[in-house]
């Protein structure tokens, strides 16, 4: 990548320090990471909450036994040699201390094979070093909890092996997630196991503070096909009033949601191969949208709070929207920052523009197979109850049980849930710039307020910013594809 890098010191020199590197809170959300950035230190994950609650110890009902053990009849007949399955995350598949219970896959993995989850500690910001050194070493760790900073770098430098051999995906099971197999397919090859795909981030909204302020409802506008850029924007320039202390969309995650509406991600693999989408009109038209909504006034002024999320002005009905994930409001409402109660909490879909497919920001959901890894078959029967955990509609009650007595969702909430899951399936978009390398990274996803695609929601037009970046961008993004193709044809 010499000449490469020549160039891309040229785009370095010329860009805002302030551009190359996100704030902290910023950057702990965005996915990306560099493996040589930080000494390795392995440390036990702490709560991001002020709040803890013990761990919900409740098992199935009676009936739910009776289906699981059904639902289990579709799974591989084997016994496990190795019955126990060693991964790395920054956060526990177990139950946690965040008052979840089991999840439905883990219940299956145990009654069917006997199996177990063994959890290795890191932290959000040493994932990629600590995963580095137990490969490296030897560990024998057999799978990494998927990321959008892992896919494709990491099976450059090592880390990851194909899934291909341990899977059928002509089998049945492998129908319900063959199509999101493709998003992680380099070359010949496929580098995760998919178990799901799903919506990445959706719209919070308080219940009290559309109703309060005389505003439709955005799940309403949605079911009649009015839901989109216009009527976000319109509602946003209804009810912001900075000098009635109301606000309008708070988070760190709104400019990859509303750039991935459109239908346009960076980058993306295209049968097997990486493609550069910066030129792409299409991803201009939503770089335009959010420049658009940053000089409108709407978008949360941070620099006037300290330069840091709100949440809890959400639950005040001071601010009106929010976009995040699932994340948001899981486990007790107790830990949840933005404090909307449940009975109140709204959802809607990410808008799309007006006449276009409702694209969705989407997450392949699943599990990375380690470079030497001790028990890949272990891995495969895991993921194979995780996908029908999330697909049969026998676990799927279950889990919407579960998810009622730990989140207090409402049925109407969890089905709105399976409508934005159902419209990602349908309309994925999925950016791998993230997980190319931290140069590309740096100037795509995770470019701070000054460069990449969000850069437009801090104040920086479409135009300049892509002048600057798009030629050594689709340049690095060529020369990774280069390396990538020689690493995956070393598994031939």
């Amino acid at each position: 990548m010499k000449n490469s890098k020549k160039v891309f010191a040229g785009v370095l020199a010329l860009t805002m320090t302030a551009g190359l590197t996100a704030c902290g809170s910023d950057d702990t959300q965005s996915g990306g990471g560099n493996a040589a950035e930080n000494t390795t230190t392995t440390a036990e994950v702490t709560t991001t909450t002020a709040v803890t609650v013990a761990i919900n110890e409740e098992g199935l009902k009676e009936d739910e036994e009776d289906a699981l053990n059904t639902v289990m009849e579709q799974l591989q007949d084997v016994e496990l040699e190795n019955k126990e399955v060693k991964f790395l995350a920054h956060y526990d598949i177990n139950p946690s201390g965040n008052g979840a219970s089991k999840k439905v896959e883990v219940e299956m993995f145990e009654k069917k094979y006997g199996g177990s989850l063994k959890w290795y500690q890191t932290t959000y910001e040493n994932r990629y070093n600590d995963l580095s050194t137990y490969v490296l070493g030897g560990e024998g760790i057999d799978f990494y909890v998927s990321d959008s900073g892992n896919l494709p770098g990491r099976i450059i430098s090592g880390m990851f092996q194909p899934v291909d051999e341990y899977i059928d995906l002509d089998s049945a099971i492998w129908q319900n997630t063959k199509n999101g197999m493709e998003l992680y397919k380099f070359g010949d090859k496929h580098f995760m196991f998919v178990t799901n795909v799903k919506a990445n981030y959706w719209v919070y909204y308080n219940m009290d503070t559309i109703e309060a302020n005389g505003l439709d409802d955005p799940w309403e506008l949605y079911k009649a096909g009015n839901w989109n850029w216009d009527t976000f924007k319109g509602m946003l320039e209804e009810f912001v009033d900075e000098e009635n202390d109301q606000w309008g969309l708070d988070n760190w995650f709104n400019e990859l949601a509303l750039c991935y509406s459109a239908g346009v991600p960076t980058v993306e693999s295209v049968d097997g191969q990486l493609v550069c989408n910066l030129k792409d009109p299409t991803l201009e038209k939503a770089m335009n949208f959010q420049y658009d909504l940053y000089n409108s006034g709407l978008v949360l002024p941070m620099e006037q709070f300290n330069w840091s999320i709100q949440p809890q002005m959400m639950g005040e009905g001071r601010e009106l929207f929010w976009i995040g994930g699932a994340w948001e409001a899981e486990g007790d409402p107790a830990t949840w920052t933005h404090k909307i109660e449940p009975e109140k909490l709204g959802f809607a879909p990410t808008p799309s523009p007006a006449g276009s497919d409702p694209y969705q920001a989407a997450v392949a959901e699943g599990y990375v197979l380690c470079k030497g890894a001790t028990n890949p078959e272990g891995v495969a029967r895991f993921a194979e109850c995780t996908i029908l955990a999330v697909n049969d509609p026998a676990t799927i009650a279950i889990t919407d049980r579960k998810t009622m007595d730990d989140s207090k969702w409402s049925q109407d909430l969890i089905d709105r849930v399976k409508e934005f899951n159902r419209l990602a399936r349908e309309y994925p978009v999925v950016d791998l710039a993230s997980g190319c390398s931290t140069d590309i990274a740096s100037y795509t996803t995770e470019g701070g307020g000054q460069v990449g695609i969000r850069a437009a929601f801090h104040g920086t037009d479409w135009a300049s910013n892509r002048e600057s970046i798009a030629d050594p961008i689709i340049m690095l993004v060529d020369e990774v594809n280069t390396e990538l193709q020689a690493k995956v044809a070393e598994f031939n």
